[in-house]
Parts: structure tokens; sequence; C-alpha cells
């Protein structure tokens, strides 16, 4: 995908990536290929397990992203802060086109769409990318 911008959407189990330029876009689903996700307690410990993350799917994420010019991770939980961190430790060329992160639920393609053009429209009037 070589598009100026993209943007991800991403929570454990499936990735939204639209990249656009100058009018185009393109759309690619990436489903995680790991069961269902439980998060196991061990013992008596209280609070939140951990599960491993699936690298193979992050890895399909970003190589969906590797042209892409200026990069925007979002998504409802903690996914998109475990593949940023995953970007920035195996993909460093990658990592610096992140111009970054935001929490964002369940959008539509079409709201992802326009949530991505005004992110952009403000990061490239600040000249941030």
């Amino acid at each position: 995908m070589s598009h100026v911008h993209a943007i991800v959407w991403l929570d454990h189990r499936e990735a939204k990536v639209i990249g656009f330029s100058l009018g185009e876009s393109e759309t690619i689903e990436i489903h995680s290929q790991m069961p269902e996700r439980h998060i196991r307690h061990q013992d008596q410990f209280q609070g939140e397990g951990h599960t491993n993350d699936d690298l193979q799917f992050f890895g399909e994420i970003a190589e969906a992203l590797a042209d892409s010019h200026a990069v925007l991770i979002t998504g409802p939980g903690t996914a998109k802060d475990a593949f940023e961190r995953y970007v920035i430790e195996r993909h460093a060329d990658l990592a610096k086109r992140i111009v970054g992160t935001e929490p964002l639920d369940h959008p539509t393609a079409g709201q992802l769409a326009a949530y991505a053009r005004k992110y952009f429209t403000a990061v490239d009037q600040l000249g941030l990318n």
C-alpha cells in the first residue's frame, strides 16, 4: 500500500488499514490467526492477566503500512499501544513515520476515513510529518 497517509484501527482480533492520498484510498483488513483471547489469572492474583501479542498479526499490519509516509494508529484498547511498541522495537523506519496513537472505539470504515482525513489535515498544516 503506497500512500501518503495511512490510518490503522486495531484490536487484538482484527485491523483495518486505510491508505489515502489525493482523493484515492485503499482499505485492507487483516485478521489475527490466534484463537479467541482469554486472559489468564494466575493463582489468586487480583487484576488483569496477560496474554501474548500476536506478532505475526502485527507483522502483517506493519507490512501493509511499509510504504506510507505518515501513519496514525488507533483502536479501542491496549492493542494499539502493543502494536506501537512492536513497531518501535522491530521496524525503526516505520516507527519514525508514526504521527500519533489515538483511542478510537469501533468506527465504520467511513467514520475511520473521515477521522483520518481530519487528523492528517491538522498534521499537514502543522508540518509534523
